[in-house]
C-alpha cells in the first residue's frame, strides 16, 4: 500500500524543501487511528519527512536526478509534539545536513500543524505547532546484498 503524504512543494532551495500535506477525513489510515479521535499517525508523520526529502533528492539543484532509489536507513532523536487532525495541514522542513561519499544524505526535518484555511502558514506563526521533528538518513536502496546470518 503506498500512501502520497505531499500535496504541494511549497518552496525548494540547494539544501531543503519546504511541503504540505493537507489531512483530511478521507484518510484511509484514520479509520483506526483512533476511533473517536481521529489524528495523523507518528508513523505518517517520519514518512512525510521521508517523501519530502526523496522529492528534495529527486531533483538536487545542480545535479543530475538520481538513478538509486533511496530507503530510510535511520531514525534519531525524534519527537513528537502536537497531534495533526483531519481539516488541519502539516507543513514539512527538510535540510540536508550532510551527504556522505556513499550516497547517504542525512536531513534534520520538522513538520509543524497549520491551519487548512492558512496553509503558507510558516513555524513560529500563531497557530503553528511542531507535530514532530528529528534526523533521518536515507540511502540508496541496494538490491541484491543479502542480510548477515545471525
Amino acid at each position: 500500500m503506498h500512501f502520497c503524504l505531499i500535496d504541494r512543494v511549497l518552496e525548494r532551495t540547494d539544501n531543503s524543501i519546504v511541503t504540505l500535506k493537507s489531512v483530511s477525513n478521507a484518510e484511509e489510515y484514520l479509520l483506526d487511528h483512533f476511533p473517536g479521535f481521529p489524528v495523523l499517525p507518528g508513523v505518517m508523520m517520519i514518512e512525510s519527512l521521508v517523501q519530502a526529502a526523496r522529492a528534495w533528492a529527486a531533483s538536487r539543484p545542480g545535479n543530475a536526478p538520481t538513478d538509486s532509489r533511496l530507503v530510510l536507513g535511520g531514525v534519531r532523536g525524534v519527537k513528537y509534539g502536537s497531534f495533526v487532525r483531519p481539516g488541519e495541514c502539516l507543513r514539512v522542513e527538510v535540510l540536508l545536513h550532510k551527504a556522505h561519499d556513499d550516497g547517504s544524505l542525512e536531513f534534520k526535518g520538522e513538520g509543524t500543524v497549520v491551519s487548512a484555511a492558512a496553509p503558507g502558514a510558516i513555524p513560529g506563526d500563531a497557530g503553528a505547532r511542531t507535530a514532530v521533528s528529528g534526523r533521518f538518513t536515507l540511502r540508496p536502496l541496494r538490491i541484491g546484498a543479502r542480510p548477515s546470518p545471525l
